[in-house]
Order: C-alpha cells, then sequence, then structure tokens
C-alpha cells in the first residue's frame, strides 16, 4: 500500500471553543487557499463560526487525463469529463486515505467524527460525497456544490448496502445555467442518493453558472449550523 500523502490545508479557527469541524474541498485546478479567498469574495467575509473550524485542504498536483495529462490540483483523475463513464477508482481510493488522515487530526484535536461535516465544490463535492458515505459515514453531513457522480458510481452501492444503518445527510446546490457540470447531472445524482436511502435535498438556482453564490453560501452556513449546533449556546 502506497504512503498517505500528508496534504497541505488552511484554515479558518473558530473564535470560541472548538466543538465542530467542517472540511471543505476545493474543485479541480484550485487549492485550499483559493477555494477559502473565493468563499470569502462571494461572502464578502469568511465562512467562519464561533465554534467550528473550517480546514481547506489542498489536492496535490497529480497528471489529470481531461487536460492530456498536464500536472493539476485534482482530487483524482477522470478519464473524461462525463456522468456516463467509469470512475478513476485507484486515484479515488488513494485521495480516500489521504483525506482520512485529515479527518484523525480533527479528531486528535478533540472533534468526534459526528461533530463533522464534509463538502466541496465541484469535483470536490464528488470526492466528499465518495468519503463520507464508503469510509466516514458517521460524519454529521455532507454537501456538493456544482457536483456530480458517475451513473455507475460505487458510491450508490455503497449507500444502498449502508440501509438500516446510520447516514450522513446530504445538502445539495446547482446552478441551472452550469455549462461545464450540467445541472441534471446534479439533479440525477441527488436522485440516485435519496432512492438508494439517503437523505437529500437539492436546491437549484436558476441562472448561475459554474460558480458560488451569495444566496448559496448563506443556505449553506445555516445548514451547516443545524447540524453542527453551538452546544454553549442555550436554545
Amino acid at each position: 500500500m502506497a504512503a498517505v500523502q500528508k496534504l497541505q490545508r488552511c484554515a479558518v479557527s473558530q473564535t470560541g471553543k472548538h466543538t465542530a469541524s467542517v472540511i471543505f474541498l476545493h474543485g479541480s485546478g484550485d487549492t485550499g487557499q483559493g477555494l477559502r479567498a473565493w468563499v470569502r469574495d462571494v461572502l464578502t467575509q469568511d465562512l467562519a463560526f464561533s465554534h467550528i473550524r473550517v480546514v481547506y485542504p489542498t489536492a496535490p498536483a497529480r497528471p489529470y487525463t481531461p487536460m492530456h495529462g498536464t500536472l493539476s490540483h485534482v482530487w483524482f483523475d477522470r478519464y473524461k469529463i462525463s456522468n456516463n463513464c467509469p470512475e478513476h477508482l485507484e486515484s479515488i481510493e488513494a485521495m480516500c486515505d489521504s483525506l482520512g488522515a485529515v479527518i484523525q487530526d480533527e479528531v486528535r484535536a478533540g472533534v468526534p467524527k459526528n461533530r463533522m461535516i464534509i463538502g466541496g465544490f465541484s469535483m470536490g463535492g464528488a470526492m466528499a460525497l465518495h468519503l463520507a458515505c464508503r469510509y466516514h459515514r458517521d460524519v454529521a453531513g455532507v454537501f456538493a456544490l456544482s457536483s456530480f457522480l458517475n451513473k455507475g458510481s460505487v458510491v450508490y452501492q455503497a449507500v444502498e448496502n449502508a440501509a438500516g444503518s446510520p447516514l450522513p445527510e446530504l445538502f445539495q446546490c446547482h446552478g441551472t445555467s452550469d455549462e461545464l457540470v450540467f445541472h441534471s447531472w446534479g439533479e440525477e445524482t441527488a436522485t440516485l442518493l435519496r432512492k438508494a436511502g439517503m437523505n437529500a435535498t437539492f436546491h437549484s438556482f436558476p441562472g448561475l453558472h459554474h460558480q458560488l453564490c451569495q444566496q448559496e453560501m448563506e443556505l449553506l452556513r445555516s445548514w451547516i449550523l443545524k447540524k453542527l449546533p453551538d452546544d454553549a449556546v442555550p436554545r
């Protein structure tokens, strides 16, 4: 087995006691720092909480087949950008191991997995689904923004096989004008995961292209707080 690769990361620290964590994965060709800056531009401030640390890992540079083997910061390789082709499972499995180490770092910091959410944008969302639905089903939730799974994804089978066992809740968003990762691919992903037994919500944003928007990020923030409430705040 190959050694687990240690990933670079940046983080937005909580302002109070650290009792929960969000691991937010960037899209292909981006970095953790790049995604943090983009989120900050969209929200006009960091995605920050009193009790939740937000961690932005960076995928290592690897040859990326859709770019004719050019090095790119991608979570896994693809044979092509399509929902109708096999998954590149070798690269996905290796990255699940590396991201599992990021999760374990949060556990060592005192955060149990049921107080964690894993999510991402575009390829980062697909990676988060593999990680949460196949290997870390005890996390509080998973989110996927402008993301999709291939039609024959092993994630669907993993969710079906987990019938009767706890599964993370899925929060998914997609723009209707996304021409890179089509809205229909994202919607089909949510439908198939729901059919397999997952609690999944899908939000459409009319006119949104392959990008983040403020309304989407505010909705995500509210969902995160619902799943990971601050136990220090009386309710």
